[in-house]
């Protein structure tokens, strides 16, 4: 038998966590909720939890710390729920960690349809890759399970969820240029559809992950009025080695 889908809500109102839990159990969802942080943690500690969606403004600690814990901690997909929708907002929420943003008011059969999208998305990231957990390029490694780069010094460094889905694109194809829009689809889906610019913003992160001058970058370079093309000689995958 396939395990139910579990989704974890936290909102500090009663009113909507009680709405979604009717609507999203009438989706064959196992829902669980939560109203502050310390609830949130109660309910990941006692549940598998499938995919998380958060309200940013909550009492005590607020829904941007929050994604960022859990993304430290796990790889569990985090769908923002929240009344500020502009795009700074919305970068913030995506850079601390989200996978997609929704503004309220809001239809809870958009909010289903995006929590498919986002688990399909989780589900299938960097398919050619597959058997790889190590993918060696020019010195670095990106470790996938982990979701963390390690530079040819040996430092460690950790990435967002759009960041990582950025660079598995760029992988895939090394030296092959992306338009914007091809970046965004594959880095953020929709969340990203109404404000273009925020592709700059997700690269600019990236190269500063991979510590690529800004002024002069030599990995991910910018193509005027085309888009961006990731300049490297060569991507390798492996297994890792496990004890």
């Amino acid at each position: 038998m396939t395990a139910r889908t579990s989704i974890l809500l936290v909102d500090d109102d009663a009113d909507i966590t009680a709405l979604l839990d009717a609507y999203l159990s009438r989706f064959n969802f196992v829902v669980h909720t939560a109203h502050d942080a310390h609830s949130m943690r109660a309910q990941l500690q006692q549940h598998r939890v499938d995919l998380v969606v958060l309200d940013v403004m909550l009492p005590g600690t607020d829904g941007l710390v929050l994604s960022r814990e859990i993304r430290e901690r796990s790889q569990i997909p985090v769908i923002m729920l929240t009344a500020r929708t502009t795009p700074f907002d919305r970068i913030m929420g995506l850079e601390n960690g989200a996978d997609d943003y929704m503004g309220k008011p809001f239809e809870p059969r958009e909010l289903v349809a995006r929590i498919h999208t986002v688990l399909r998305r989780s589900q299938s990231a960097a398919p050619s890759l597959a058997r790889s957990d190590v993918v060696c390029f020019d010195g670095w490694e990106l470790h996938r399970d982990e979701r963390t780069l390690v530079s040819p010094t040996g430092l460690v460094v950790a990435l967002s969820n759009a960041e990582f889905r950025l660079l598995n694109t760029f992988l895939q194809t090394p030296r092959r240029l992306f338009s914007r829009d091809q970046l965004m689809e594959q880095a953020r889906g929709r969340a990203m559809d109404a404000f273009e610019r925020s592709i700059d913003l997700l690269v600019s992160r990236l190269r500063h992950k991979l510590a690529d001058d800004s002024d002069e970058p030599s990995m991910i370079k910018t193509v005027r009025g085309a888009g961006y093309l990731f300049n490297v000689q060569s991507v390798q995958g492996r297994v890792a080695w496990r004890a």
